[in-house]
């Protein structure tokens, strides 16, 4: 079981709900285009925002992006301490740093020391692309014994100024390296991780790269907080997190959808309508299950577990709860008629 770590008004570790994480693409000097984008995060239920800071600029812009949201803000912080330093007197509620890129020990003590004044927890950041070169050197490539390592090098040196308010992500593009090192690492410490597959690409290799990794990990009570890294809209990154949560268990708010994956049966346009409901419900905090099937004749009886569903006819279709047909429809009027009854619900 992992320590407990405030962040902002969050906390995370010791069995709190896993938070869901994302990072903006906007450039943060842009205030109003990093706080819209922010909002949407908010609003798709994202619950731990962080964003680059990597001038004087974006150091101005913090002070009026947290006035202007409501979640917790991570500045993300490479090469120059500095502007860690100036990032916490500015409001940020956590620092992600690479300490071996952050300069020489005396510049990770004064970020230390600004971030124990202010109780602000530092995020670890181990990359398999970029490790150190003596660990890199000492086992050949970016291994699983070679992530943890390097995390555990980068814990001491906060250690050894007397800072324990930490956070680690040991992420990987390789999914299966990513779950060993994690795994290897939850074994010998109680610090709380942020998962994260690193590069997985587009939606749909992301998809399944990080449903792999990150749902491998929570499923061995492994993780704290999770990023769906995606080469997409952040927003994506949200809904997948989601998916992925309830996928294991560990989340039952919100709409899950259950659709067969359509055959010769199939008598309407399931695909679009899936995605037609999935779009209108995406935001439903409700706990429905709710079923989308292809034909009258297998819908109720496969569906039966789901609260409310719909299945296609022939020019119509039935409205079916927990298995039990209530009424036909028309077949222009399914998602409509679905939509009205789970707004009812």
């Amino acid at each position: 079981m992992s320590r407990l770590v405030k962040i902002g008004n969050k906390v995370i570790g010791n069995n709190n709900p896993i938070m869901i994480q994302s990072m903006t693409n906007t450039k943060t000097e842009d205030s109003i285009e990093t706080i819209n984008q922010i909002k949407r995060l908010e609003t798709a239920g994202c619950d731990i925002v962080r964003f680059s800071v990597y001038n004087q600029d974006c150091v101005k812009s913090i002070e009026k992006i947290k006035e202007n949201t409501h979640i917790p803000l991570v500045a993300d912080i490479h090469f120059d301490y500095k502007l860690a330093i100036e990032s916490a007197y500015a409001g940020i509620d956590k620092i992600r740093i690479n300490p071996g890129n952050i300069g020489s020990e005396e510049n990770v003590k004064k970020v230390v020391d600004v971030c124990r004044e202010k109780n602000i927890p530092i995020r670890i950041g181990v990359n398999g692309g970029s490790l150190d070169k003596d660990i890199l050197e000492k086992y050949k490539s970016p291994t699983p014994e070679a992530l943890v390592e390097s995390a555990f090098k980068h814990i001491n040196i906060l250690h050894k100024f007397d800072f324990d308010n930490i956070v680690v992500s040991i992420k990987s593009s390789n999914v299966v390296n990513m779950i060993n090192a994690y795994s290897l690492f939850a074994e010998k410490s109680d610090i709380p991780l942020h998962l994260g597959v690193t590069e997985t690409g587009n939606i749909n290799s992301g998809l399944i790269k990080s449903a792999i990794g990150i749902g491998n990990l929570l499923l061995n009570g492994i993780g704290d907080t999770m990023r769906v890294s995606l080469t997409s809209d952040p927003v994506d990154e949200i809904y997948a997190a989601k998916d992925i949560l309830k996928a294991c268990g560990l989340r039952n708010d919100g709409i899950e959808i259950v659709s067969c994956p359509t055959c010769g049966r199939c008598n309407i346009d399931l695909i679009n309508t899936v995605n037609e409901v999935y779009d209108k419900l995406k935001n439903c905090e409700k706990d429905i299950k709710i079923a989308i099937m292809g034909c009258a004749v297998n819908g109720p009886g496969e569906a039966r577990e789901a609260e409310i569903g719909i299945a296609g006819g022939k020019g119509e279709g039935i409205l079916f709860k927990k298995g039990e047909i209530i009424r036909k429809i028309p077949g222009d009027k399914l998602v409509e008629c679905l939509i009205d009854e789970v707004n009812k619900m």
